[in-house]
């Protein structure tokens, strides 16, 4: 069983698809009680981190969530999944899980193109992983994957330790990260085809040390 958090953060049927065409069992809850006693959590979300962060505090998940990291039970982000498990975001000012100690920083909003003009915020689309260090989800990832992303912010760890891919985007931002039992991804691994797929099936598989 798969639990996959819902706390307003959108995109919940998608990664149940996913999950499902991978041969495993998806539960979709909002239930605090149900998500502390999670086998294996996926949070996934679209959305901003403010509204997130207030709707998982009314219904005591963040909590739930807090519980569950320390007792060891895998876990993965996705998008603002991965936004959230810092410590705070520039966006809306939230404060967010701290389950990573960092923080989410916004796209400058002139960022100047390779090729020339702006680049446009949000960031938006295909684009490629530099996968920083080995970790069991990333196992299988090629050089030439790409993923899709639809975000303004991104994650700045502060342990350089807990990053393992990058984006370029006119800036260089941490994409792929994680401590212990905990991964997350800033690109929509449900909407990255076979790389996204495999990313999410070494999970439902993985067994944290």
């Amino acid at each position: 069983m798969i639990t996959i958090v819902d706390y307003g953060g959108g995109n919940l049927t998608s990664v149940a698809r996913a999950v499902s065409f991978l041969g495993f069992t998806p539960c979709i809850t909002g239930d605090a009680d149900e998500i502390r006693t999670a086998d294996r959590i996926i949070f996934p979300g679209v959305g901003a981190a403010g509204a997130a962060m207030t709707a998982m505090e009314q219904g005591g998940i963040d909590l739930a969530m807090k519980e569950a990291f320390n007792a060891g039970v895998p876990m993965l982000g996705i998008c603002v999944g991965c936004q959230i498990i810092m410590d705070q975001s520039q966006e809306n000012d939230a404060v967010c899980l701290g389950l990573i100690p960092g923080e989410v920083r916004a796209f400058p909003q002139r960022m100047p193109s390779p090729e020339g003009g702006r680049l446009k915020v949000p960031h938006m689309g295909w684009n490629g992983l530099t996968v920083i260090r080995d970790h069991p989800l990333l196992q299988g990832v090629k050089k030439d994957d790409e993923f899709y992303f639809v975000h303004s912010y991104f994650p700045v760890p502060k342990d350089e330790g807990a990053v393992f891919g990058t984006t370029d985007y006119g800036v260089s931002f941490t994409s792929a990260l994680g401590m212990d039992n905990l991964f997350a991804t800033q690109f929509h691994l449900e909407k990255s085809g076979e790389p996204g797929l495999l990313i999410l099936k070494n999970f439902c598989v993985w067994k944290p040390c």
